[in-house]
């Protein structure tokens, strides 16, 4: 049982002076649920924050709800799928409205091998699809069965964004990707509120007779997975290298589009066909690595998630062969402070994550892993004294839980109006990540070294964000950062 206790909330005096940085997360992971077929991916509708959905690359869509698997799949369309080597359900978007019109995207593998971009609609059960409810939206003819791309995703503007390959083989034999009238080797971008779907207007290429208009950019190898930040809009592409270099490039937010991400003139920064290639005109990535490192890239988020606040702005990725996992930040068009998480995300038994083929957000911004071999997915979770809240309402009660902490130790819970900094507190030899960080309450914990504290919001905080942070002799814990309703 948790110790609690139940005061007005947020009444409470500074702590120590403040200054303007903070300090690194330790970071763990958690399984959250194992059994699946070769999982590929984590989506969940926005506002959606009671499950996620595993997509399944045999052709499966699962629902894990409460920490459960539910027993009936979401979708079942196994029957039209081939799942061979890089075919399959590959891809998943709901509708930015999903909440009223019920819709989501698939991207996957059809039993000819082409590349089909379809419409769902969930049934009269909110954890059922309606498996016959299928609109195709995009039919693409797969020359190979390798490179098809398969994540889509809804940008901003509320346009869905297609990766695709460039045919597949090896060394994109037929130059697709360079090719305009081709749609492989791309990132496309259209309109599909209404069926079939339109072209944006302000895509980059519907005056250019010499490009389709639903292309957005150019020499792409296959973009197996992307991600849009959703603190500032910027798209993250993991680009899959051909015999040495892995890439990942950066497209800011308001980009006008139509740009050339090289392949195949180049694989990476570096020349490929032809060797001694123009780079002029190309966006080149902001981070490679090369195959003495990994062979193959799965790209994954920035973190924008409560729990670990210490981590914003960060980007995980992962590489599929050598199960290394990384992250950095961004400065400009320049990597810093980049760092392996491979042992401190490994599996309980010591191991890392085996054959990572994908990443996910959750609606409140945590990060999922999937492990395509193991079948298992895994959450991304803060590593030594854990800090969580429940859903903060104006005028209503709200609940911290703290634990991992010292049995029967001394517990102080603190929070910030104005955000991250530093807040030394000498008496407890540790420093606060937080700006201007006040007390809210002090106790004990339990024999388990969990602690538990209740208060009322006030309705005047509602609209405001509030990073929380609790601290014993020794140690912090993560920063949660949520906005009160």
């Amino acid at each position: 049982m948790r110790n609690s206790s139940s005061l007005p909330l947020f009444s409470l005096a500074i702590l120590a002076f403040a200054f303007p940085a903070w300090g690194q997360q330790s970071i763990q992971v958690e399984q959250i649920a194992n059994g699946f077929t070769a999982p590929v991916l984590v989506a969940t509708p926005e506002g959606d924050f009671d499950r996620i959905f595993v997509v399944e690359q045999n052709g499966q869509i699962r629902i894990v709800q409460n920490g459960s698997v539910l027993s009936t799949p979401f979708l079942d369309i196994r029957s039209a799928v081939r799942h061979s080597g890089e075919q399959g359900l590959l891809g998943l978007a709901f509708h930015p409205d999903y909440a009223n019109n019920g819709w989501f995207f698939l991207n996957y593998s059809n039993n000819s091998g082409d590349t089909i971009v379809s419409r769902f609609t969930v049934s009269s059960n909110a954890d059922v699809a309606d498996a016959n409810s299928e609109v195709q939206v995009l039919s693409i003819a797969q020359p190979y069965s390798n490179h098809n791309g398969g994540m889509i995703a809804f940008g901003p503007n509320g346009y869905l964004w297609i990766g695709t390959g460039d045919g597949g083989s090896g060394g994109d034999p037929g130059n697709r990707a360079q090719n305009g009238q081709q749609l492989l080797g791309k990132m496309l971008r259209i309109d599909v509120d209404t069926l079939p779907y339109t072209i944006p207007p302000s895509n980059p290429f519907v005056s250019d007779p010499a490009t389709k208009d639903e292309i957005w950019a150019i020499g792409m190898r296959n973009p197996w997975r992307f991600s849009f930040d959703r603190g500032t809009g910027d798209l993250w592409i993991a680009d899959v290298g051909q015999n040495q270099w892995e890439e990942i490039d950066v497209e800011l937010a308001g980009d006008t589009g139509g740009r050339n991400y090289g392949w195949r003139l180049m694989e990476g920064d570096h020349c490929y066909n032809p060797s001694n290639c123009n780079s002029a005109g190309l966006t080149l990535p902001i981070y490679e690595y090369g195959h003495s490192a990994g062979c193959s890239v799965t790209g994954g988020g920035l973190y924008r998630g409560a729990h670990l606040a210490k981590m914003h702005g960060r980007y995980f990725f992962a590489d599929y062969c050598t199960n290394k996992i990384w992250s950095f930040r961004r400065n400009g068009q320049s990597v810093i402070d980049f760092q392996d998480h491979t042992s401190e995300l490994a599996r309980p038994n010591g191991q890392p994550i085996r054959s990572i083929s994908g990443f996910g957000e959750d609606a409140a911004g945590e990060l999922y892993i999937c492990s395509l071999s193991g079948g298992q997915v895994y959450r991304i979770i803060p590593d030594g004294l854990a800090l969580e809240l429940s859903h903060l309402v104006g005028g209503l009660s709200a609940t911290a839980n703290i634990s991992q902490a010292f049995a029967g130790g001394s517990l102080f819970l603190t929070y910030s109006l104005t955000g991250m900094g530093q807040t030394p507190v000498p008496p407890l030899g540790v420093t606060l990540d937080l700006n201007q960080a006040k007390l809210f309450r002090s106790g004990n914990a339990d024999a388990n070294g969990d602690w538990s504290v209740t208060g009322r919001i006030p309705i005047a905080l509602s609209g405001y964000t509030l990073w929380v942070q609790a601290l014993q002799l020794g140690a912090v814990s993560n920063v949660y950062v949520q906005s009160v309703e």
